[in-house]
């Protein structure tokens, strides 16, 4: 906080209120981001995942390839070798010769038989993998295209409100010099526990600002008089007079609530080309 003099109850009110004017608007451009910027590193994680899951399934498909590999070479050396066994049984010279050569063909039979079953085998888990990994890219596909579509929407959005981002942070950052460290703490505190992130309001047709409950008569005439800081009964939000609301934000509180609204952003709209 500046310490070039003491602030009177009203500038402090003052130098309130003109913090959470601008702490709103900053508020605005993140409420229009949205969830985009989580959405953004979501879908990044998701497809990175995605592509390692599509690695593993490939090299698993190569390793089945390898199999199916290896049971054919399989076959080809079991045919080889009852083709040898055949010749060799038109020379056979006793019983003992021609019963061993048979149970060497009946042998290499049933591997041509057990590894035709591997094939067959291998070739189903092959296509469920290949259906699989297929599911996969078609949802890398469309992760990608839903990626692309987001982050060109956030980058639009981040193009569009870039400049006054900054100028807010940099006029927030000043305003925050003019609070108390005290009344800085308070108002960050106030505003982790709101949904709507407002510390500092004003009276809205006798009610707090904030969360809606009556403010008592009398306490509205010690707002009005500015002799000290009030905070809300129910909701601890600092209430200021409307007079000290508008000497920041410019808006007339006796108009219609529409009629505030349409001020308001008439005059977000001018501090744009300001800036």
């Amino acid at each position: 906080m500046s310490k070039t003099k003491v602030q009177t109850v009203e500038e402090k009110l003052t130098n309130l209120y003109k913090l959470q004017y601008l702490t709103s608007q900053l508020d605005e451009i993140n409420t229009l981001k949205g969830e985009l910027p989580m959405e953004v590193s979501d879908l990044e994680d998701e497809i990175e995942g995605l592509k390692k899951r599509i690695v593993k399934m490939e090299e698993n498909i190569k390793e089945v390839e390898h199999e199916v590999s290896r049971h054919q070479s399989n076959i080809k050396e079991s045919i080889e070798l009852i083709e040898r066994y055949k010749k060799q049984l038109d020379n056979v010279q006793n019983n003992r010769e021609f019963e061993a050569l048979t149970k060497e063909l009946e042998y290499q039979n049933l591997e041509i038989q057990l590894s035709e079953k591997k094939i067959r085998e291998a070739n189903d888990r092959k296509n469920t993998k290949n259906q699989t990994l297929e599911e996969a890219k078609a949802r890398l596909s469309l992760k990608n295209k839903d990626l692309e579509s987001k982050k060109t929407e956030l980058q639009e959005i981040i193009e569009k409100t870039e400049n006054k981002e900054d100028a807010l942070m940099k006029k927030k950052l000043r305003a925050e010099k003019n609070v108390e460290e005290r009344l800085l703490l308070s108002f960050d505190k106030i505003r982790e526990r709101t949904k709507n992130g407002l510390a500092v309001v004003t009276i809205v047709r006798g009610t707090c600002g904030g969360c809606y409950n009556a403010v008592p008569p009398q306490i509205q005439i010690e707002i009005a008089q500015k002799k000290e800081i009030i905070a809300c009964e129910n909701c601890g939000r600092v209430i200021v007079a409307d007079d000290v609301a508008t000497s920041v934000d410019k808006i007339d509180r006796s108009e219609s609530p529409e009629e505030q609204e349409r001020r308001r952003q008439m005059i977000m709209a001018n501090d744009d080309m300001d800036d």
